[in-house]
């Protein structure tokens, strides 16, 4: 059965994903270790962290959420390079 506080944090893991997908793709067309690179991938970071206060999800979700947006940052690299392909 899943409990409001696992519906919480699969959301907020969801809402990760999908918030990296821009920045991956725009992450994908920077050169690597630029300033830029690593703006496209901690931009994200304080907007998971204000939802997750937000939510009153804890700290034992955050391995979840990190998945989620990884996954989001990749796939939206990889749109970008099949777009360009």
């Amino acid at each position: 059965m899943v409990t409001q506080g696992m519906a919480l944090m699969f959301g907020l893991t969801f809402i990760a994903f999908v918030l990296n997908l821009p920045f991956g793709y725009m992450r994908s067309k920077a050169k690597r270790f630029s300033f830029m690179w690593f703006f496209y991938i901690h931009v994200p970071i304080p907007f998971i962290f204000i939802l997750r206060n937000l939510a009153g999800i804890g700290y034992q979700a955050v391995p979840v959420i990190v998945v989620g947006a990884i996954i989001g940052q990749f796939l939206g690299g990889r749109l970008n390079n099949l777009r360009i392909s």
